[in-house]
Order: structure tokens, then sequence, then C-alpha cells
């Protein structure tokens, strides 16, 4: 039976099925866990303070950055700006959802909105073009994200060994290779091609241009433009 339906909802079998969908890549959400929650006990946090950040937060770029900003006198604005940069990207991953998200209660779309990362926003985007309906395929993932965020983030807080950088063994280009493959997996139309080699390219000249970070939000905002103004025809 297809999950593909014409009706906006939000159901146990939609949250399972994403849940199982990004089961195995969340997996490897597990090894930055365990070295956010080692690198946490070095920059002088807490058990409960680290593992209260991963539960709240749920942003591992963000929360590596604040903890190297983490000091005695904490610059509490710094650690905000940081984290709004690094972040910036969700403004528009969430209105890239929005058409979706409208049919809901508030409630239900800010709760599903808690656990959106890059991953399951990847995945229920490119199945929100295919013609599905199911909420549950964008909360579910993310559950799993969250799940496995805070597992590794325990473990790295319990354990006296671990993963000190998870770029020696490749972990780092995890994620990327996922949200390739959703990319090349969506739709192809010349439309598509414009937006992903405009993002493409102003990221790139901004990784030269600007600040740390700040080429995420340049092709984000990039992309995003040319595609809010080259509107997709409805058929």
């Amino acid at each position: 039976m297809s999950l593909v339906s014409t009706e906006t909802r939000l159901d146990a079998y939609g949250t399972w099925l994403g849940f199982k969908r990004l089961l195995p890549l969340s997996m490897f959400v597990v090894a930055f866990g365990l070295a956010f929650g080692l690198a946490a006990v070095q920059a002088g946090l807490s058990k409960y303070e680290a593992l209260l950040m991963s539960g709240l937060v749920f942003a591992g770029a963000s929360q590596f950055a604040a903890l190297e900003l983490w000091k005695q006198e904490i610059p509490l604005f710094t650690i905000l700006l940081t984290t709004f940069a690094i972040n910036a990207r969700h403004l528009l991953m969430g209105a890239s959802l929005y058409p979706w998200l409208k049919e809901v209660p508030s409630a239900k779309r800010y709760g599903i909105l808690t656990v959106i990362s890059d991953a399951n926003w990847a995945m229920a985007a490119q199945d929100y073009q295919q013609g599905e309906r199911n909420l549950g395929i964008l909360f579910g993932g993310g559950l799993a994200l969250w799940l496995t965020w805070m597992l590794g983030t325990w473990l790295g807080l319990v354990l006296t060994q671990g993963i000190p950088d998870p770029q020696v063994l490749g972990l780092d280009m995890v994620l990327g290779c996922f949200l390739l493959t959703m990319a090349v997996g969506g739709k192809k139309n010349p439309r598509m091609l414009v937006i992903w080699s405009v993002a493409g390219c102003v990221s790139l000249l901004a990784l030269w241009w600007l600040p740390a970070n700040g080429h995420v939000i340049a092709g984000a905002l990039a992309g995003g433009l040319v595609g809010a103004v080259w509107l997709e025809k409805q058929t």
C-alpha cells in the first residue's frame, strides 16, 4: 500500500517509516554526539548541562562552536549570534516546508519543527515533491536523529575514550553524501539545475569572501531567491 495521499496528515505509520528510513544514517550521528560529549566535559560542562544542551539545542555544529566560546565569563551575545549564523539555513528550510505544514495546527507544526535537521528535511522535501503528504516522514526521521544524537552525547560523557576527531574516519562526509543523494534523486528539470548551480557557485565564492559558515547562508539564499523568482509551473 502506498503512503502517497493528497491529504496532509500525521500518523504512527508515517512516523515509523520516517524513523526506519533515517535510522541507518543516524548511526553515524552517534559518533558526532560522542565527540561532543567528550568535548563538553573538557570544556567544563557538567553531564547534566551537556545532555540538556543536546536535548534542547539539537544542533551539532552550533554546539561545538559554543564550546569553543565557553569560558568562565560566557560571552552570551557572541554565542547567540554564532548559533544563529550557523543555523540560519533553518529559516529557509522552514519556508520550503510551509506549503506542507500550513495545513496542520500550530502546536503540531512547531512540535514537528523541534526535530528538524538537514537529513530529515532533505528526505521529506524530496517526498513532498513526489506527492507525499504524511508529515510522519519528517517527524519520524527527526526523532531518529535526535535520539541517536542524545545517545552519542551520553556515551561521550560516560566513556573515557572515544573518537577524538570524526573527520579522521571520514564520518563528516556521511551527511554530505546523503544530502547529495537526495538532491540527485529529486526532480530533474532546467529550473532545478539552475537553482542548484547558482547555490553551489555562490557558496564556493562565499568560502573565499565571507566568515566561517557564511557560505551556507549565502548559497541557500541565492538558490532560494532563484526558486522564488522562477516559480514552478503547476500542472
